[in-house]
């Protein structure tokens, strides 16, 4: 025998079990909140997203294949946010009234204004140029 201590089975095994659930932990925190395949985190052009009377005046819709949050405030203008989360990336997918909860690590964000509501994120979300156009909300560079 060598004079290096060998590995007893009991290491292994735990070596075995545990790197699964590691690998789970980095993809839950990875920055990649943008759906895979290559798909953008948020528009890069301008993208047609519904029509104009699915956001009512103090309301909120989340448009979760585009990543955009779109608000409407009582004066009837609008505003549109990334819904990449900005603590870890990952895709918002859950509006409740006009907060935003992430589903990575609970942060939360107001879709009104974009602000941090609930920690972990500290930074705000990323504001996208929004308008009405013949009836229909656009949003992205461009809109």
């Amino acid at each position: 025998m060598s004079g290096r201590p060998s590995a007893t089975r009991r290491t292994v095994l735990r070596g075995a079990a545990l790197a699964p659930v590691a690998g789970l932990g980095l993809a839950a925190c990875s920055g990649g909140g943008g759906g895979g395949g290559g798909t953008p985190a948020t528009p890069t052009a301008p993208v047609v997203l519904g029509a104009e009377s699915e956001v009512a005046k103090g309301g909120a819709q989340l448009y979760q294949d585009e990543n955009v949050v779109v608000s409407r405030a009582e004066d009837g203008s609008l505003k549109a946010f990334s819904s990449i989360c900005t603590h870890a990336g990952c895709a918002i997918n859950k509006l409740q009234g006009t907060t935003l909860v992430c589903p990575c690590h609970g942060s939360e964000f107001d879709a009104t204004t974009g602000k941090v509501l609930r920690a972990p994120a500290t930074v705000p979300l990323h504001e996208l140029p929004v308008e009405e156009k013949s009836g229909k909300i656009v949003a992205g560079p461009g809109a």
